[in-house]
């Protein structure tokens, strides 16, 4: 008889096969609710609004609505307005005004590359959409990141 067995599933390690997390973070080290813990969608998705509300505002001024200078001012002040707000403020302006901030996976402030990566991806949209088990967009995975409770 071998005394070789193979691994139960939650004793893999190996890429895509780690066992589900119990909640978004666990797996980063954050706790499941409170301060610290990783943003959930609707935070997530009220604090995007809000920046998109306030470069949609700005670009008013700019162009007229209809024309597609604005759409492009709209992206380009969006894309500003992070890059500007995230390493000032830990977080978007939306992101604070519901109660978020932005970390690197160390848990200190991101350096600017990687929220200029982050930006770059979110302008994209499509990255934002794909989420993994601890709630984190293709966009904060690539950057490193981290948008939590503050």
């Amino acid at each position: 008889m071998s005394s070789s067995r193979s691994p139960r599933p939650a004793e893999r390690s190996t890429f895509g096969q780690l066992p589900p997390s119990r909640w978004p973070g666990e797996r980063l080290g954050l706790p499941n609710e409170g301060q610290n813990s990783v943003a959930r969608a609707g935070r997530r998705i009220g604090g995007i609004a809000v920046d998109w509300a306030i470069a949609m505002g700005i670009s008013l001024f700019l162009a007229p609505y209809e024309s597609l200078a604005y759409s492009f001012y709209t992206i380009g002040l969006f894309a500003l307005l992070q890059l500007l707000a995230i390493p000032t403020l830990g977080g978007s302006i939306g992101h604070r005004l519901f109660g978020m901030r932005l970390i690197g996976l160390d848990g200190q402030k991101p350096a600017l590359w990687r929220v200029l990566v982050r930006t770059v991806l979110l302008v994209i949209v499509i990255p934002a959409l794909v989420w993994d088990s601890d709630q984190r967009g293709f966009h904060d995975k690539v950057a490193g990141t981290v948008l939590i409770r503050a």
